[in-house]
């Protein structure tokens, strides 16, 4: 299945331990990817980058850990794309929507990163692993 990802020429992987730290390295180590690859600090796309990454790698570490000691960020760029994932080797597989209702009900987490990935015009999409055992939870948006 051609994910259309493959054509994006930079590529950057990390991979922490499941703990609390991850999150602190995971948001910096964004930051430095976007600077390295042209995207400037002021860019509207890397506030709510740095933010995804924060609320997907503390769910990975607050929901995953006990069956993935380690997670992974995987990053992939180009001329006008910027895409992510974190990768944990837990099986639950979430569903990704929106719980806004203008009353400030969401439910955080996950609703949040969807809410702020559809503002930017982007997508996100869960792909599991091959044997089912784990998944990554892919962002994608348009720089």
């Amino acid at each position: 299945m051609s994910t259309g990802l493959e054509a994006l020429p930079y590529r950057h992987v990390l991979t922490v331990p499941a703990m609390g730290p991850a999150v602190r390295i995971a948001r910096e180590t964004t930051e430095q990817v976007l600077a390295e690859w042209g995207v400037g600090r002021r860019h509207p796309c890397v506030d709510p980058a740095l933010l995804m990454v924060a609320e997907l790698v503390t769910n990975s570490v607050r929901h995953a850990a006990e069956l993935s000691p380690s997670l992974t960020v995987v990053f992939a760029g180009g001329p006008d794309t910027f895409a992510f994932a974190v990768h944990d080797r837990h099986p639950h597989q979430p569903v990704l929507h929106t719980e806004f209702t203008g009353s400030g009900t969401g439910s955080g987490g996950l609703a949040t990163v969807v809410e702020l990935t559809l503002r930017l015009g982007g997508s996100a999409v869960v792909r599991p692993d091959a044997d089912g055992l784990g998944k990554s939870i892919w962002i994608t948006l348009p720089l």
